[in-house]
């Protein structure tokens, strides 16, 4: 009976009264039993007033509901699809609601209600993907922002994928150690790509030499991450570069002679679709026209899978010295195919790229040197 004299009370009463009455009427909803007559027709006043005009008044009923974990979840759902300002405490706080639940609010919301769910604390994996999938740049921020949000290795690379371009968000993705090689990689493509798009740069060089040294740049960042790589994170890096077209013969090539061998292994493994256990027993043990055999099974023609063989053997004969770095093979292998100006084939052509791309490494690790003993003093 309180509770019908209370629905016709809010007939007539203002807003500022009602809403307090629907603070009271959830504060009166839990304290009542379960087999108490009276909750149910607590419940039902509460699923009236969701259809008050005053926003005030649903505001007031979302903020009292918002951290019950007993709260009716009708009442739980029908808010959080409400205006944003209303539907905020319980988005943000409301154990009631599932993953599941707030994936397709996500789905059917604004931004702001999108914005609101990657702000939410503990956000869940499946929850943070949706919101990576489908959110803008401003929801890609909170949800980086988000300390506690759990964000898998697809949530990041995703995240990279799609907001690239916004500088924020590369800051943020950069900023975190668990980013994956190939969510960075991403990121170091965008970079250059920003940077071959700037008006001083475009002011200052000609285009052929913007794509020149872009591309170049953008090469020796990755061979940079590729060196600095986890194990677990290489196979999904070698399968984005081959999916990109990046896995050529040259880059193969100056990954085995710098002694990136466990990026040269899972290149070839994935390739070759040859067994890892396989692809490294043949690269350690096998003789050479197994190996030969290998390199060819990846694509690499007759002439170029012999200077490959011949790089395996030098860097047998580096392994078996206890020196895995590489140093020395690309020397060796110059001794061993003389270049002349007056004759092209396709090993001048791929010992050319690699030479430059190991002179330019070694500049950027000499300017890396230089920048950290000034730092020092």
């Amino acid at each position: 009976m309180i509770i019908q004299a209370f629905l016709r009370w809010a007939e007539t009463a203002g807003a500022a009264d009602r809403a307090k009455a629907a603070r009271a009427l959830a504060a009166a909803y839990f304290r009542l039993r379960s087999d108490d007559p009276q909750k149910q027709a607590a419940l039902h006043a509460m699923i009236h007033l969701l259809d008050d005009p005053s926003s005030a008044v649903r505001f007031a009923l979302s903020e009292s509901l918002a951290e019950e974990p007993s709260a009716p979840r009708a009442v739980i759902l029908a808010l959080a699809e409400d205006q944003p300002d209303i539907a905020c405490p319980v988005i943000t706080f409301s154990p009631v609601l599932t993953d599941m639940d707030l994936v397709d609010i996500a789905g059917r919301g604004s931004s702001m209600t999108r914005g609101l769910i990657a702000a939410r604390p503990e956000l869940g994996r499946g929850v943070a993907a949706a919101i990576a999938e489908i959110g803008d740049t401003a929801e890609a921020v909170i949800l980086l922002e988000n300390d506690s949000a759990e964000l898998s290795r697809y949530v990041l690379k995703r995240l990279a994928e799609r907001h690239a371009r916004s500088c924020e968000v590369r800051n943020l993705l950069l900023d975190r150690e668990d980013l994956p090689a190939e969510a960075r990689d991403v990121l170091v493509r965008e970079i250059s790509r920003a940077l071959a798009g700037s008006l001083l740069v475009q002011a200052t060089l000609s285009a052929p030499r913007i794509a020149y040294l872009t591309e170049e740049a953008a090469t020796l960042a990755t061979l940079r991450l590729v060196g600095n790589a986890l194990s677990d994170e290489i196979p999904l890096l070698v399968q984005t570069m081959r999916e990109d077209g990046r896995l050529t013969s040259a880059f193969l090539m100056h990954a085995l002679c710098s002694g990136r061998i466990e990026f040269f292994a899972a290149a070839i493994t994935d390739l070759s679709g040859l067994d890892d256990r396989r692809v490294r027993s043949i690269m350690a043990t096998g003789r050479r026209h197994a190996i030969r055999a290998l390199y060819e099974a990846c694509g690499l023609s007759r002439e170029i899978s012999e200077v490959f063989v011949e790089a395996t053997s030098l860097w047998r004969e580096k392994v078996r010295e206890f020196h895995g770095s590489g140093e020395g093979i690309f020397d060796a292998l110059i001794e061993r195919y003389p270049r002349t100006v007056d004759t092209y084939t396709s090993i001048n052509e791929l010992l050319d790229i690699v030479e430059s791309l190991q002179r330019q490494e070694y500049r950027d690790m000499a300017r890396a040197y230089a920048d950290q003993t000034a730092y020092a003093a």
